[in-house]
C-alpha cells in the first residue's frame, strides 16, 4: 500500500508538472497563479503545496525535467582531452547539437521557450538564471576548447582568441534558438543553421601562408 501511494504522489506530482509547462507556457510565469495550475492538473491547491513550497520550487522542478539544449550539447560531447581529429567538425557539431534536441524534443522546446520568453528572473527565480549561465559558460569553454586544437594543428590562426571565437558562435546559436522558438514557422531552423555555421567557420582567420 505505501508503494502504491508513492506511486501515486509520482503521478499526481508528473501531472502537476505538466499543468505548470501548459498554463506557463500560455500566460507567462509571472501572471500564473497555483490555482490556475491545480485546476488545469485536476487537484486541489493542497495538492500544490504538499509537492512544492511555492511557484518558483514549482518552476525549479519543471526546470529540471529537461537539460537545457546547452547542457545536453556539452553533457553529450565527446569529452576527450587529446586531439581531435577533425577539431573544426567537432565545433560544427557542437554548434548544431543543442538546436538539433530544441527541434526533435517537444517537451524541451516548451520548457526552454517558458525559460527564455514567458519568465521574468526575479530573485526567486535566481537559481535557474545561474543555472542557465552555468551551462552557457561550460557550452563556450566547450567550443573554445576544440578551437585550441584547431588552431595547434594548423588549421586557424594561432594568433585567434579562441574564446571571443566561441562566444561569437554561441551567439548565433543562442539568436537561432531565441528566435526560432519565438516563432518556429518563420524559417526552417537546422537549414539555417547548418548554413550559418558553415559559414561562421569558413570565416574564421587562418594561419598566413
Amino acid at each position: 500500500m505505501a508503494r502504491r501511494t508513492k506511486e501515486d504522489a509520482q503521478v499526481t506530482r508528473h501531472r502537476i508538472l505538466d499543468a505548470a509547462e501548459q498554463v506557463f507556457e500560455a500566460q507567462g510565469v509571472a501572471r500564473t497563479s497555483l490555482q490556475q495550475v491545480a485546476a488545469t492538473a485536476g487537484v486541489t491547491r493542497g495538492a500544490i503545496y504538499w509537492h512544492f513550497k511555492d511557484k518558483a520550487e514549482l518552476f525549479s522542478a519543471m526546470m529540471d525535467r529537461v537539460l537545457l539544449p546547452c547542457e545536453w550539447a556539452v553533457d553529450d560531447a565527446d569529452h576527450i582531452e587529446d586531439e581531435h581529429p577533425d577539431p573544426l567538425s567537432a565545433v560544427a557539431a557542437l554548434a548544431l547539437a543543442p538546436l538539433e534536441q530544441l527541434s526533435g524534443d517537444a517537451r524541451l522546446r516548451r520548457v526552454f521557450t517558458i525559460a527564455m520568453h514567458f519568465t521574468e528572473y526575479t530573485d526567486e527565480m535566481s537559481a535557474v538564471q545561474h543555472r542557465c549561465q552555468e551551462g552557457i559558460a561550460g557550452y563556450v569553454d566547450e567550443m573554445a576548447r576544440l578551437l585550441r586544437q584547431a588552431m595547434r594543428q594548423g588549421l586557424l590562426s594561432p594568433q585567434m582568441d579562441d574564446h571571443t571565437q566561441a562566444t561569437a558562435l554561441f551567439a548565433l546559436v543562442d539568436g537561432l534558438m531565441h528566435n526560432w522558438t519565438r516563432m518556429p514557422s518563420a524559417f526552417d531552423l537546422m537549414a539555417v543553421a547548418r548554413t550559418g555555421v558553415d559559414t561562421f567557420l569558413r570565416g574564421l582567420p587562418r594561419p598566413a601562408a
